[in-house]
């Protein structure tokens, strides 16, 4: 198979992951009410500490990763992943449904981490956090936090680049934080040499996989969520119109993104992501009729 259709195929399976993210997200965010812990879910406030919390958490793991700990960080995803797991299957089979399929992303990651055990996780990992944090975060504070982890993403790649040394320091850890789809039959992650080096080529010029961030799926979801649990506008099959079109411009961007890391270089991949959610959002808004106010959740402080 030549190297471009098999950029292609491994490109429409990370589409197809998003849409999994994004289809989860959407189907969780009312019986994921109960979990909705935020007293005023509406305040713009909670982005900024949110993100505080997110630039104190990164710098920890760079401390963790200097120092050679790494393995703990390992442990606290994985368990991070078995909560969420039990969150997500708890609302559809109860709670020993929950901790059967927590225990089993726990057993999955420590005894056989592959890239598909991975994958797997990292959907259900993905749709649980997009729908708690849609759930928490209103409208406003959704925008604010996509354009807000949009800018932290773009400094953090192309200034200080101390994301790609977070990146490079977790890789080889087998945990799901990013998605690996792999572009030739009979790869394994878990035997790849230069996990660290995602996107590199191999001697004959094809990629063994293409990666991309847990996070880059979860953050513009969380608009998606969002929209579908606070906004009251017309719907298509029981869904906001908007939310609909932020998933769509996500996934514009997606495709944008995906054409640019196929030609071999790190990118910020959320100023593309969030963008194309908050732009989709937005003209579902206006389409569906939603004054503008309402739409960026402003109308409370007018």
């Amino acid at each position: 198979m030549k190297q471009r259709t098999r950029a292609l195929l491994a490109g429409a399976a990370t589409v197809l992951l998003f849409l999994c993210v994004q289809a989860g997200a959407l189907a969780l965010v009312e019986p994921f009410e109960r979990y909705q812990t935020i007293e005023d879910p509406t305040n713009p406030l909670n982005s900024i500490l949110y993100i505080g919390l997110l630039l104190v958490a990164t710098a920890v793991m760079l401390g963790v990763i200097k120092y050679g700990k790494e393995q703990a960080i390992r442990y606290v995803i994985i368990a991070t992943g078995a909560l969420v797991t039990y969150y997500v299957f708890s609302v559809v089979g109860g709670p020993l449904v929950g901790a059967g399929a927590g225990a089993l992303v726990v057993l999955g990651l420590l005894i056989h981490p592959e890239w598909y055990v991975i994958d797997a996780a990292g959907v259900v990992m993905g749709m649980g956090a997009a729908a708690l944090f849609g759930v928490s975060f209103g409208v406003l504070p959704a925008l604010v936090l996509l354009v807000g982890l949009a800018l932290y993403d773009a400094i953090s790649v192309y200034r200080t680049k101390h994301m790609l040394t977070l990146a490079e320091g977790v890789m080889d850890l087998n945990v799901p934080i990013l998605f690996v789809v792999p572009t030739r039959l009979g790869y394994s992650f878990r035997e790849d040499s230069t996990p660290g080096a995602a996107g590199d080529d191999e001697d004959d010029g094809e990629r063994d996989a293409l990666f991309i961030g847990l996070g880059d799926a979860v953050m513009p979801t969380i608009l998606v969520a969002s929209a579908a649990f606070f906004l009251d506008a017309d719907a298509i099959l029981g869904v906001p119109i908007p939310a609909l079109t932020a998933a769509t411009g996500t996934l514009v961007g997606l495709v944008v993104l995906l054409r640019e890391v196929l030609k071999g270089e790190a990118h910020a991949a959320l100023p593309l992501l969030n963008g194309g959610a908050i732009l989709g959002y937005l003209v579902g808004a206006l389409f569906a009729g939603v004054p503008l106010d309402i739409a960026l959740g402003i109308a409370d402080y007018l």
